[in-house]
């Protein structure tokens, strides 16, 4: 069914900004993820510690692709569902013509392109969820590299030479920095726990998620639906957190400030960028639709006096009364000479 002229914008400028800002920023992103994950850019910060800490000497799971949750696993899962909810969300709202439709417009550029409002919609919110991923990861990357916080198992991976220290007693800060004679890859990536990154990541697509869900399926009968596939992600976010402490691969801390990065990145991101996933922002559109300002009327409590009640009260007895005649004083020295005259 064609669009009305008035449901269709154009724009010279879209096309053009998203080829040389948009696209530019999130090139830069992935750049940056890239190296923060891939190379030695950045060195991790070493942390020191005390001697036989029993924090630190919990037997070492093995490498991550032996979690129960390996990071390819939890990176497809976090990327695919909120896609993929995303995209049958925007195709089950134009199918049937859902509130959502009618306040997007199609763009058409350059007198030859046209952006259907579908494509729009789904280019926008998967572009902004695609760029938190990454955020969220240079995030988590760059709280590693400069705290250095040892995992559960660093000492099991670190052998440090305790005689060589002159470990006397457990209370002995080492800060040396040729204190581990482990493997150095190992060591390296034992100081990355601080804040936990499959956490962070988790709960950001699960909020994502949550709050699309939430705001944008309005069909009647969803009572519990919404509710149970929110609280299952959710429930699943919470069971990653679970398998990196089990593991001993992070401690409850660090998975407790990667639950909250995540979540923070994802609130900001649908609240302040794409506006809870509605066309236009609704504080701007009432904001703009404000002719004149507004005046507050504000009506202070009146409160009766006692005496002036009683005033008022004396007063109209004053008028109930019949009229009394007063003689003037000329009035009553005539009445008296008359008098005495007679007399």
């Amino acid at each position: 069914m064609a669009r009305e002229e008035k449901d269709i914008r154009r724009s010279d400028s879209i096309i053009p900004c998203f080829l040389t800002i948009e696209l530019l920023i999130m090139v830069g992103t992935v750049l940056l993820t890239y190296y923060f994950e891939y190379t030695d850019t950045f060195a991790v910060h070493r942390q020191g510690f005390f001697c036989y800490d029993s924090a630190y000497m919990k037997p070492y799971p093995g490498p991550e692709e032996m979690s129960l949750l390996p990071p390819l696993l939890l990176q497809s899962l976090a990327s695919a569902i909120p896609m993929a909810t995303i995209i049958l969300g925007e195709l089950a709202g134009f199918v049937f013509q859902a509130k959502f439709v009618h306040q997007e417009r199609t763009i058409v550029t350059a007198e030859c392109c046209s952006l259907n409002p579908l494509i729009r919609r789904v280019i926008r919110f998967l572009g902004v969820y695609t760029f938190g991923l990454f955020a969220t990861d240079i995030f988590v990357n760059a709280g590693q590299v400069v705290m250095g916080s040892p995992t559960p198992h660093f000492l099991t991976v670190c052998r440090p030479n305790y005689t060589a220290l002159g470990c006397r007693q457990p209370s002995q800060f080492v800060v040396s920095p040729d204190a581990c004679t482990g493997n150095p890859s190992l060591v390296s990536s034992a100081r990355r726990a601080f804040p936990c990154k499959d956490a962070a990541l988790s709960m950001y697509a699960a909020i994502y998620t949550v709050i699309y869900v939430t705001i944008m399926f309005q069909a009647k009968g969803t009572r519990l639906t919404k509710p149970a596939v929110c609280l299952t992600l959710l429930c699943l976010t919470f069971l990653t957190g679970v398998v990196r402490v089990s593991e001993y691969r992070n401690h409850w801390s660090d998975v407790l400030v990667g639950f909250v990065t995540g979540a923070a990145v994802a609130v900001f991101l649908v609240c302040c960028v794409v506006h809870k996933f509605k066309g236009t922002n609704p504080v701007c559109k009432k904001v703009g639709s404000v002719s004149k300002p507004v005046c507050v009327m504000l009506a202070l409590p009146c409160v009766e006096s006692p005496l002036e009640k009683m005033v008022q009260l004396n007063s109209q007895k004053e008028h109930e009364r019949p009229p009394c005649f007063f003689p003037s004083t000329p009035d009553v020295l005539i009445a008296t000479r008359s008098v005495m005259s007679e007399v």
